[in-house]
């Protein structure tokens, strides 16, 4: 199957090609472009009808077809017009070679060297004379990638050894993978989890180990799109916080700052005890309530394990002394 747009880009790089060797057969033409006999012959009634405006006998592009059905060899000529094959613009080049760092960076190790190829060709046609810009995504383990790869492709259920980051806990949930994708710098699995019943996403670098069951995961159909990770079921959480912790605001995404109030957007609450209590005295949760509430009953708990800390810690040392 051949789409017009497959047929045009075709076009752009078979008339130079055909120019540069008068005479060409059919079969050696249509191998070197890995098409059908057929199909480049509908390529050159195309390109027959093709040239500049006007649509003069001078305008148009030239193809002896009669050569071509008779004898097997094409002859192709005013066609100056597109003389040269078509070149990549530098910011495209530019483009193509950041994106395929970014492609590198969440690829399982097996597709380096295709990517790094493709990389290099870009490279010999760079227009940069300086370095080049970089591309820095959060992804992790080579091994996990690789063991994800490997298990979607194979539809194969995993089961993750996952760090809970913010909650501090070690989790180990049944998945079935379904892609790996880029948000703001970190790269998540989105996979089914079979403990919730639904779509979750987990950071790479966040995943400790992969390991297969051995079961044929089940068919979900594809994760929610995800355009925006602090999405609109976010809360908006108001903090008091003084000078010194003022440096949360060019380290975290912010809704509204005045005076010496910051309104930060929390996704989890988790994340936001941790901080809290990492702020301690330099700042108090204003609005919402539940956040109060929240963040009061965080800081509670932390006294208790302290106190039973120094208690066990005093017990134990009188047990020494004795």
């Amino acid at each position: 199957m051949s789409t017009s747009a497959d047929q045009v880009a075709r076009l752009l790089a078979l008339i130079p090609y055909l120019q540069a060797r008068p005479g060409i057969t059919l079969a050696d033409a249509a191998a070197a472009f890995s098409i059908s006999q057929k199909q480049l012959m509908a390529d050159l009634w195309v390109a027959f009808m093709c040239g500049l405006p006007g649509g003069m006998p001078g305008d148009l592009i030239e193809v002896d077809m009669d050569a071509v059905e008779g004898e097997g060899v094409i002859r192709l000529s005013n066609a100056a017009v597109l003389s040269k094959p078509l070149r990549l613009a530098p910011h495209e080049v530019g483009t193509l070679r950041l994106a395929l760092q970014a492609v590198r960076e969440i690829a399982a190790p097996e597709s380096y060297a295709a990517i790094d190829s493709a990389s290099g060709k870009l490279a010999t046609i760079s227009w940069q004379d300086g370095p080049m810009a970089v591309v820095s995504i959060v992804t992790g383990a080579e091994s996990v990638r690789q063991a994800l790869v490997d298990a979607r492709e194979a539809h194969q259920r995993v089961r993750l050894t996952y760090e809970g980051g913010a909650r501090g806990d070690t989790t180990q949930p049944l998945v079935d993978p379904a892609a790996i994708v880029v948000r703001d710098g970190y790269a998540y699995l989105e996979a089914w989890s079979l403990d919730r019943d639904g779509w979750r996403s987990y950071r790479l670098d966040r995943i400790v180990a992969v390991d297969p069951t051995g079961v044929e995961g089940a068919d979900h159909g594809q994760p929610p799109l995800r355009d925006d990770w602090l999405s609109d079921a976010a809360a908006e959480v108001t903090l008091r916080v003084s000078e010194s912790a003022w440096w949360i605001t060019e380290n975290y995404p912010t809704s509204a700052t005045s005076g010496d109030l910051v309104t930060l957007r929390v996704v989890d609450p988790a994340w936001l005890r941790q901080l809290v209590l990492r702020l301690g005295a330099e700042a108090e949760v204003v609005a919402p309530r539940a956040a109060q509430d929240d963040a009061v009953l965080a800081a509670r708990e932390a006294l208790a394990r302290y106190e039973a800390w120094t208690t066990t810690r005093d017990v134990l040392a009188r047990e020494d002394s004795v």
